[in-house]
């Protein structure tokens, strides 16, 4: 009785420590794999053997590109009118250890971060012209997003 509660428990141990160490890691995605709590490297789609115990994945980040709402919000005008504004912001994650480990929360201060831009962007135009200048509104936040997220590993592409 005693050879068998061993048995049972040595399988379940070899079975933990296969669960552990195999990973399989789908199209378009990439864990972040830390040894001891330190970075140690990338899991790009495919089979991969992480030593067990030691190696953990940290992060996992999509590579597709990805959709995410920015509050409405209220805005002035150069003209002292308020508007009321909202946006979508797509974006793509290009260096998963820079998205992992260069912000927090990476959604959160991204759109925080439009959301800046944009009341910034709307103050420099009067109401009149908001419709009209909505294509240079979009790009003026795009390249003052994609210049702040390039630290994050984050493009924002539109």
């Amino acid at each position: 009785m005693e050879a068998l509660v061993v048995t049972v428990v040595i399988a379940l141990l070899v079975i933990v420590i296969i669960a552990k160490t195999a990973v399989v890691v789908p199209q378009q995605m990439v864990y972040v794999v830390e040894r001891l709590g330190k970075y140690s490297g990338n899991l790009h789609a495919g089979f991969h053997i992480l030593v067990p115990f030691l190696d953990q994945i940290r992060y996992k980040h999509s590579l597709k590109e990805s959709a995410v709402d920015v509050a409405e919000q209220i805005c002035i005008t150069r003209d002292n009118v308020q508007v009321t504004v909202d946006g979508v912001i797509y974006m793509q994650v290009v260096d998963p250890k820079l998205a992992s480990y260069g912000v927090s929360n990476l959604v959160w201060a991204i759109t925080q971060l439009a959301q800046t831009t944009l009341r910034s962007e709307i103050g420099k135009i009067e109401l009149d012209r908001t419709f009209e200048e909505r294509g240079q509104i979009n790009k003026a936040v795009v390249e003052e997003l994609d210049k702040a997220t390039g630290p994050w590993g984050v493009k924002v592409l539109r």
